[in-house]
């Protein structure tokens, strides 16, 4: 999987992860230096580092591992009332991925996203999803056509309801897509596992930036995985995303992957929870709970049809105490200063903040860069 430059004046910016916010932010990196070339070389490549990759689906021969989140999640853009510091941040972030979206359904339709209706059901809503209106929803989200719904149309148990228009994620889809992206936009790739994100600088010569979006933190002490399991069903007919809050503090959702992709079947967040082996008691009650969802989920005549399990998914959100780490942090390589961006920690927010992440560190990134590398200042 290796593409070297061979130019020695090459500097490089080393991006690590080839999970959803390190493809997107190499992406973005990419757009913030530009493709300016000297000699038939340019100036500044973007390389990107991860240990597994973009390549199958579940049920398919091939496996990823559970720490490869992004292969593993739903994913649908589902916002939660900003009411905190941290709440308000990944809204800012999930705004722009909106917009980013929006954009991506229209010029790239085959990418994986799918815009579609999206409706919850809560049997014990905060004050945040009470004040909700279609105003202050669309001001926070970016995502119109709220309509709460009236007593009537709710389920016995569900205290609110409401829709919107929202996005779905073929996530195996998606990802391979923004690595075509990446490139065939002068992207070079390197499978390799690292064990430390300073092990970057080593990789080439001129390595002037690594971007530590690995997820895992390479030891950060606040971070811990957030165990999920859900269920990947030849569900053909749903064509809304439905999220039911139990009172229990338990949550059913179904997801459908357009492209071809079933429907997903969730869910569990467990933190701190290790195992990867599917729960067979779980996957019975995410599926019975499915059950309850599909009348929503689906406007087919034919929806009472049995569904049958494609694939028991177990995967690991990379979550960190605080929320996503976006900093820059020095230090020093074999006697040389060096820098790396951290940007990871995202939980299962990933997909539903990847752009509004991707944009920030890219603008980390490009400032940096323009005070590090003298050709950036001519951009």
């Amino acid at each position: 999987m290796s593409q070297q430059a061979n130019a020695s004046h090459v500097r490089t910016v080393v991006v690590i992860g080839a999970g959803v916010v390190g493809l997107a932010s190499a992406i973005k990196i990419q757009e913030a230096i530009g493709s300016r070339k000297a000699n038939g070389q340019a100036d500044i490549q973007v390389l990107l580092v991860a240990r597994e990759w973009p390549s199958s689906i579940p049920g398919s021969p091939s496996k990823h591992s559970a720490n490869y989140a992004s292969m593993w999640a739903g994913a649908h853009v589902r916002p939660i009332p900003a009411t905190t510091p941290q709440l308000r941040r990944e809204a800012e972030w999930l705004k722009q991925t909106v917009a980013e979206f929006s954009c991506q359904v229209e010029t790239e339709p085959w990418s994986g996203v799918t815009r579609c209706k999206g409706i919850e059901l809560l049997e014990a809503p905060d004050e945040g999803y009470q004040k909700q209106d279609a105003r202050s929803f669309l001001e926070e989200t970016g995502l119109p056509r709220y309509r709460k719904w009236s007593e009537s149309e709710l389920p016995k148990g569900v205290v609110l309801g409401y829709e919107y228009e929202t996005y779905c994620v073929n996530t195996p889809v998606y990802c391979q897509a923004l690595l075509r992206r990446f490139i065939l936009r002068g992207g070079k790739t390197l499978k390799r596992d690292l064990k430390t994100e300073w092990e970057a600088f080593g990789l080439q010569k001129n390595v002037v930036l690594v971007i530590n979006a690995s997820g895992t933190g390479f030891g950060d002490p606040k971070y811990f995985p957030t165990r999920g399991q859900t269920v990947v069903t030849d569900m053909d007919d749903a064509t809304t995303t439905v999220t039911r809050q139990n009172k229990d503090g338990t949550w059913s959702f179904i997801i459908p992957r357009f492209f071809s992709g079933g429907t997903i079947v969730g869910g569990t967040k467990q933190p701190g929870e290790w195992s990867t082996e599917p729960d067979a008691d779980t996957r019975a009650t995410l599926l019975a709970g499915g059950r309850e969802l599909r009348q929503f989920a689906s406007s087919s005549a034919h929806a009472a049809r049995d569904v049958s399990v494609i694939a028991d998914v177990v995967g690991r959100r990379p979550t960190r105490e605080g929320g996503m780490r976006i900093e820059l942090e020095k230090g020093s390589v074999s006697g040389q200063q060096a820098t790396v961006l951290h940007a990871y920690g995202a939980g299962g927010r990933g997909y539903e903040t990847v752009w509004g992440i991707a944009n920030e560190v890219a603008q980390l990134a490009s400032d940096f860069l323009a005070q590090k590398v003298s050709i950036l200042s001519k951009l």
